[in-house]
């Protein structure tokens, strides 16, 4: 398990778990970063990291994707 922040730009990840306080978690979960979703990174701009996420491209900080484990 490894945090977002450390996947390879197109490679398919599956979330395992995602951290954080409650209002985080919910959050992301909103996005649609839930456990056994598919997430794939495209790219990272400007100490954010973009990805794709049911179908959606997605802006995350990297402080949010270090919270999220694939």
């Amino acid at each position: 398990m490894m945090p977002l922040i450390l996947a390879n730009v197109g490679e398919d990840n599956i979330i395992k778990k995602v951290g954080g306080n409650p209002e985080v978690k919910k959050y992301l979960e909103n996005l649609g970063f839930v456990v056994g979703g598919n997430v794939k990174v495209i790219s990272e701009l400007g100490g954010n990291v973009i990805v794709n996420i049911k179908e959606a491209r997605v802006a995350v900080s990297k402080e949010m994707a270090q919270k999220i484990m694939v």
